[in-house]
């Protein structure tokens, strides 16, 4: 059975599906606890910046390689080898994996205002009942990718009316002496560059999925409108992650929304509105969780399916059935999420650290990518012409732009600068996950009969293994925690 075709709309819904999800109902505290409103335009104006230059790479990129399928991998592959390809797909991977966590997190989260035995999200209960869910999905997925597609399209037109709806009620309660009391911060936030670099892995987070309608291309009916979809809904997006940033700062004073449980955008209604508020603010994050898991556990089964069709994973995993259903590689992103699902019980707030965690693991991935475009866009020449061998390589295809250029060394510093401030605790434990993955590419080398490890690899190995084992004592002397 031939793979199904996706539409322009149905390709826009998933990357809007896939990035209104936890983050947006998080937003207020995960703010309001690193910086005042002055702070937060900044971060957003960086963040918005930042990650529409990402949705320009990813959009030129895949105009200019259009044989390059599931594309954050495929670039990093193309760009930089094999291996660097394979930690791009695993990290990429393990970054939706850890991400469907904060999902189920955050729905325990929020029944448990009415329910304390659910806690935060992070009791046993509360693991448990998110460990069926996770299953649930599984089964539904397995149903096949096309009507998956289809529940993504009609849940997240759902999932955005709440939120639009979160808006204009904080505009119409809107008190501009408490936003201007909240214009540069309170005193525990820091100087303004603090600030801003505080919120920036939370700003990844809900900007997670700009990529993907890239990483379903195989699937597109036509090539270009993966480029479209993806600029699209980053805009669209954009415009409400800034928007209930902003407005909830003129409803409450800046340390009380610091302080609200999650989802805060619930606690931050509910304060203007009374109880109705919160109930119809934790409705609509069910609703909007839900379909965000959906594209995200799409996606993930997606980038380990062609990575090993690619040869750059084990055989097992580019086995799918006649729906075009990767079951293998849907059963082991599962696989992950539940052993993260266990881990958040041994951990201090385990919503915040599966975030920034999911945003950390997909930095490398995006880095690589931008820094692939930049690689494009110089071969292309300084007015579009091949430069040899390395531009038809990289897949020249004429009629240059030197915007091309600006725009992926834009996106290259970007995220090298979200890696600075990620931090050296999140860097480690993302050296912890990465450095054993590297046995998957070991069976998928050997299954090839091909050499392990080339020597610039094995540079790359014990840099992953260094890493990994300076984390492992990190966390084992306290120096770092979960």
């Amino acid at each position: 059975m031939a793979a199904a075709k996706l539409s322009l709309p149905t390709l826009t819904t998933m990357v809007v599906g896939s990035m209104v999800g936890a983050g947006v109902f998080s937003l207020p505290s995960r703010f309001a606890q690193e910086t005042g409103v002055a702070g937060a335009l900044i971060a957003w104006a960086v963040a918005g910046t930042g990650m529409l230059m990402l949705a320009f790479v990813f959009q030129t990129l895949a105009v200019r390689r259009p044989d390059l399928d599931a594309g954050v991998y495929a670039y990093a592959k193309a760009g930089f080898g094999e291996y660097l390809g394979f930690f791009s797909a695993f990290g990429y991977w393990a970054s939706a994996c850890v991400g469907n966590v904060t999902y189920w997190v955050l729905i325990m989260s929020t029944i448990g205002a009415i329910a304390p035995s659910l806690g935060e999200g992070d009791t046993v209960l509360a693991v448990v009942l998110s460990s069926v869910g996770l299953w649930l999905f599984f089964l539904l997925i397995s149903r096949g990718v096309k009507e998956a597609a289809a529940i993504n399209r009609i849940v997240t037109i759902a999932k955005v009316v709440p939120i639009i709806v979160f808006v204009v009620l904080a505009l119409f309660y809107f008190e501009p002496r408490v936003f201007a009391d909240n214009f540069a911060g309170a005193d525990y936030a820091g100087s303004l560059f603090n600030q801003v670099k505080g919120t920036m892995l939370a700003t990844v987070f809900v900007f997670l999925g700009v990529e993907g309608a890239s990483v379903y291309s195989r699937h597109a009916r036509r090539r270009e409108d993966v480029g479209r979809a993806t600029v699209l809904g980053f805009l669209s997006v954009f415009a409400i992650f800034a928007s209930v940033t902003i407005v909830s700062y003129g409803l409450m004073p800046m340390s009380e929304i610091a302080e609200l449980r999650q989802p805060s955008m619930a606690g931050v209604l509910e304060h203007a509105v009374g109880t109705w508020g919160e109930v119809f603010v934790s409705v609509g994050l069910i609703v909007s969780v839900l379909g965000a898991y959906l594209a995200w556990t799409l996606m993930a089964a997606e980038v380990l399916f062609v990575a090993a069709k690619d040869d750059d994973m084990p055989r097992f995993l580019k086995r799918s059935t006649a729906a075009d259903v990767p079951v293998p590689a849907l059963v082991m992103s599962t696989l992950l999420s539940q052993l993260f699902l266990i881990v958040t019980l041994f951990s201090d707030d385990a919503f915040d650290f599966a975030l920034d965690l999911t945003s950390a693991l997909t930095l490398i991935p995006f880095l690589l990518a931008a820094a692939f475009a930049v690689r494009v866009a110089l071969a292309r020449g300084p007015r579009g012409e091949g430069e040899g061998g390395e531009a038809e390589r990289l897949g020249d295809r004429g009629g240059g732009r030197n915007g091309e250029l600006l725009v992926a060394a834009l996106a290259t510093i970007y995220t090298a600068f979200l890696l600075y401030a990620a931090g050296l605790k999140f860097l480690l434990v993302s050296f912890i996950i990465y450095a054993p993955a590297t046995a998957l590419f070991v069976m998928a080398r050997r299954e090839q009969g091909r050499r392990l490890f080339s020597p610039h690899e094995l540079v790359v190995l014990a840099v992953s293994v260094a890493g990994a084992a300076v984390g492992i004592v990190a966390l084992a002397l306290g120096w770092i925690s979960l």
